[in-house]
């Protein structure tokens, strides 16, 4: 077995390794290709800053040459005005001298004339100073659509980019997380590979236990080899036990349980298992009346050795509590004697027996009104059907955040009735309660609970058990 383990696992090991060559030559063509977008990308984006930057090198020489121009336009125009009135004075006297017309008319219109051309000029030399270095809108515009679209091109670029470097990381991870998922599988097959020894012949058992093959055949079934360990231990402190007549007291030490603190020898009362788990059951009964009655739950120590005390006497009392101490911590595969003893030494709280309790009276009342014919048994057909509440309750379970009315829209689909008619619905197949389901879009509202995982392993064999 341990040689078709290992040759399984081997096998196992070059299909994943040879899964990972080609997952790996897979990622790094992609990671090449990805190098090569990337830098096509980085040229692209050098390229198009080098048009930006070109671009706004031409905007400022334009910008200068337009204020230089309109210096020199001002230059011009004072120079022209300066020409105008001098040539408008020489053709004014040249009148005055031909005409002989009178100085005082003719100084006043030129008065008046050049202060309209004053008021002209100032007007003029307002709108070219406002208006005489602006480019023109239709270029403006031009410019302005260019370098939108550059910048649009760029944020998408950018966009792309950073896409690709989320991709390209998230492949690194994956990669990463399948590398050490392969050295965890190797590392577990080499500790199963050192670890593993051959099976025991438990049948062996069988010659020297008490019953025959017949009494071990049913003490071995459906047990592993831990468990047969335990049976054996119980076997041969059983054997050992009954052969005591007496056990040593354990002192009166404040470090000594309540209930085994005694000096001397106490008798052995060699009870059977069955009178052990009797008793215990008439100590959970009449505790659990006590507690009703007082009102608190007391501790179970100084109740057991109260209760023996008031049955069997002081005298008496600590024969019993050591004999069924002894028996208790024996018996570690039953569970009443098992219990009690954790409970009794404070390893496991008492609740515990409560709420096992309560959770089997609860699955008894369950299958008793599931027993319609009061038969006693029940057949596996009858554990497939699910009521509307079971199936609420799962609901409700599974998904904690779901809304009423989502709720309501998934029972009625599943058992084809309004909400009204519930209390008269009959319980359906689980089959035909989830094809139901499965029919229409029905999710989870909510986050998901939280998934627990235990493992246990043993001669190659291996369970996982998910709760929620």
């Amino acid at each position: 077995m341990l040689k078709a383990v290992s040759d399984e696992r081997t096998r196992q090991i070059m299909a994943l390794q040879e899964g990972e060559k080609v997952e790996i030559t897979v990622l790094k063509k992609e990671k090449l290709y990805l190098l090569k977008v990337i830098n096509k990308m980085k040229e692209e984006q050098g390229s198009l800053q080098t048009q930006v930057n070109k671009l706004r090198k031409d905007v400022a020489k334009e910008y200068m040459r337009y204020v230089n121009e309109c210096d020199a336009r001002k230059l011009l125009l004072a120079d022209l005005n300066e020409m105008r009135n001098q040539q408008l004075e020489t053709s004014l006297r040249q009148v005055q001298d031909v005409k002989g017309e009178d100085t005082v008319k003719l100084t006043l219109a030129l008065k008046i004339a050049r202060q309209d051309l004053t008021k002209a000029q100032v007007e003029l030399n307002t709108m070219k100073a406002n208006y005489g270095d602006v480019v023109p809108r239709r270029d403006f515009e031009s410019q302005g659509k260019k370098y939108s679209d550059l910048c649009e091109k760029m944020e998408v670029l950018q966009k792309d980019f950073e896409d690709l470097r989320r991709e390209y990381d998230t492949l690194l991870e994956v990669h990463r997380e399948a590398v050490e998922e392969r050295d965890h599988f190797y590392n577990e097959l080499q500790q199963v590979q050192r670890s593993s020894t051959p099976r025991p012949d438990w049948a062996k058992c069988a010659e020297v236990i008490s019953g025959g093959p017949e009494r071990w055949s049913y003490l071995e079934e459906g047990k592993t080899s831990d468990k047969l360990v335990d049976v054996l231990l119980e076997e041969i402190g059983t054997g050992v036990l009954k052969e005591k007549d007496t056990f040593p007291g354990l002192g009166k030490g404040d470090k000594v349980p309540l209930y085994l603190r005694f000096e001397g020898q106490v008798k052995n009362k060699k009870l059977s298992k069955k009178d052990v788990v009797n008793i215990l059951k008439e100590i959970w009964k009449e505790k659990v009346s006590a507690d009703q009655q007082k009102g608190k739950q007391s501790s179970l120590s100084e109740f057991f050795l109260s209760y023996l005390q008031k049955r069997y006497g002081d005298s008496l009392a600590f024969d019993w509590t050591y004999t069924i101490y002894e028996n208790i911590k024996l018996y570690r595969s039953n569970e009443a004697m098992s219990l009690f003893y954790d409970i009794l030494s404070g390893k496991v709280d008492e609740a515990l027996y409560h709420s096992q309790n309560q959770l089997i009276c609860n699955l008894l009342k369950e299958l008793t009104d599931s027993d319609s014919s009061n038969s006693g048994t029940l057949t596996t057909e009858q554990f497939r059907e699910v009521k509307v509440d079971d199936l609420k309750t799962a609901f409700c379970t599974i998904d904690p955040a779901i809304d009423d009315l989502t709720l309501d829209t998934y029972l009625g689909l599943a058992f084809q009735a309004s909400r009204e008619q519930w209390d008269q619905t009959v319980p359906l197949p689980v089959d035909t309660v989830m094809e139901r389901l499965l029919a229409r879009d029905t999710k989870r509202t909510g986050p998901p609970p939280e998934t627990y995982y235990t493992c246990q392993s043993e001669g190659g064999e291996t369970g996982a058990y998910n709760s929620y």
